[in-house]
């Protein structure tokens, strides 16, 4: 098993003059640091408009440099809004950093959260899928073809030549953000890797594994000419402490990224300056929906995050992406949480990845068939998909 770390960038009100700076010389310092504990990824999101949840919305420059802060660290895309970029100018900048970065860019492509950033570029929500499937019949062939042209739906190329071309040949590892489980099955099935959310139970991850497999192996139905990528990988919050006491006061603002989202989906745009988002979460966290999530996730000593781990290395997951700088989850308690869990659990479970790639390579080559795993009972509710306005708070 894999691990990673993720960043939203979230930045909570009230804010000082110097906190986006502090924030992401923090972030900085954190992806320098997990590169030296020996985690496999970081992962940058890109969204655009949606306030104290990501201030994230030049991912590229985040990940130019820290490229130039670490040495084997892969640098992820999680993901690239092709919907609201060029697939041009998502070509040039996804292979400029491959070759800053000496082939350590993952490429993750998604369609956009919500109505708030995708109508400033003139995008409607209900078109996003199709307008993302164009985008990458767009993109893949930039990376490998001198010259190339495209007359699609959304996107119009004349022929030309996208340079410069990234250094890992044909392209960098192709990822698909999976917000709704639903998407694992369409991952799969077009040879994409699936960045999904944390799934309630062991029985859930076994069936959305073996439906993204069985799909990639069974169904296979790629988007274009581009290298497939066989991998799962599941995003959960994260706070490492040595009790479990500790580790859950550390990470008081842990699921501040699922009522952030929520809140953006349910009420649409919010008129700047009229909210305290981080003051609604306070809210929510009092309602029954905010206990469950305050409990969830990979949250605990060493001991505990162990064995909530053992279950998802039974369900055959790639790779966990630890989700560590959220809410208002202070920057030492971050240090420290990376530190420990690279000290006490990572090792354990890194050591099982030999074992893992030969299941995996069995089962791509039809030696090993995975049961067909009933996905229904595991359907989950999306953030990502338009509700009725609901009171603020609830």
């Amino acid at each position: 098993m894999k691990f990673g770390i993720f960043y939203e960038l979230q930045l909570p009100k009230p804010w000082l003059p110097r906190d986006e700076y502090e924030l992401l010389q923090h972030a900085l310092d954190q992806v320098e640091r997990a590169d030296q504990l020996g985690f496999d990824y970081a992962w940058e999101v890109e969204h655009h408009f949606l306030e104290e949840y990501s201030h994230s919305s030049a991912p590229e420059v985040f990940l130019a440099a820290a490229s130039q802060r670490t040495k084997r660290i892969r640098l992820g895309h999680g993901i690239v809004q092709l919907t609201t970029n060029h697939p041009a100018r998502v070509a040039e900048r996804i292979s400029t950093l491959d070759l800053i970065s000496h082939g350590r860019v993952e490429f993750g492509m998604g369609e956009g959260s919500s109505v708030t950033e995708l109508h400033p570029f003139d995008r409607r929500f209900r078109d996003k899928r199709a307008i993302w499937e164009d985008a990458v019949r767009c993109v893949m062939p930039m990376f490998t073809e001198e010259g190339w042209e495209y007359h699609g739906e959304y996107f119009d190329f004349p022929l030309r030549n996208v340079v410069p071309k990234p250094y890992q040949t044909p392209h960098p590892p192709l990822w698909v953000a999976c917000s709704q489980l639903d998407t694992i099955e369409m991952a799969g099935r077009r040879g994409i890797g699936a960045l999904g959310f944390q799934f309630v139970s062991a029985e859930a991850a076994k069936a959305w594994v073996n439906a993204y497999y069985n799909s990639f192996v069974k169904r296979f139905d790629p988007l274009g000419p581009y290298q497939p990528n066989p991998n799962i990988a599941v995003v959960s919050q994260f706070m490492c402490a040595p009790t479990d006491e500790q580790a859950r006061a550390q990470a008081d603002g842990s699921s501040f990224f699922q009522f952030a989202l929520r809140f953006y989906n349910i009420n649409g745009p919010v008129a700047p300056g009229t909210l305290s988002l981080w003051d609604e979460y306070q809210k929510w966290k009092l309602t029954p929906s905010g206990q469950s999530a305050q409990h969830s996730g990979l949250i605990g000593s060493p001991a505990t995050i162990r064995r909530k781990l053992a279950h998802f290395a039974e369900s055959n997951v790639d790779q966990i992406i630890l989700l560590n700088q959220a809410g208002k989850n202070r920057h030492e308690d971050i240090m420290s949480s990376l530190e420990l869990f690279a000290a006490e659990v990572m090792p354990e479970f890194h050591a099982l990845e030999a074992g893992h790639a030969a299941w995996k390579a069995d089962v791509l080559a039809g030696r090993i068939e995975l049961e067909d795993i009933d996905t229904t009972p595991h359907q989950m509710a999306s953030n990502q998909t338009p509700k009725s306005k609901v009171p603020v708070g609830s």
